[in-house]
């Protein structure tokens, strides 16, 4: 299971991390995202869920990661 903290971009609110979280969810990836922060905490596997992915679902939602730690 991998673990990375992404920058986040484009947050405005409480509301925007909870879509993000969420449309990551719907992908097979556990989120946690904070407005606070203007982070992203992901865990996933690799399988269906991979890098690509977590930023093609946060671009789709409108948000951009800006770095991963």
């Amino acid at each position: 299971m991998a673990k990375k903290t992404y920058k986040v971009s484009g947050m405005h609110c409480t509301s925007c991390s909870m879509v993000i979280e969420s449309d990551l969810e719907d992908a097979g990836v556990k989120a946690i995202c904070s407005y606070v922060k203007q982070t992203l905490d992901v865990e996933f596997d690799g399988g269906d869920a991979d890098e690509d992915k977590i930023h093609q679902v946060v671009k789709k939602a409108g948000y951009t990661l800006v770095a991963a730690r």
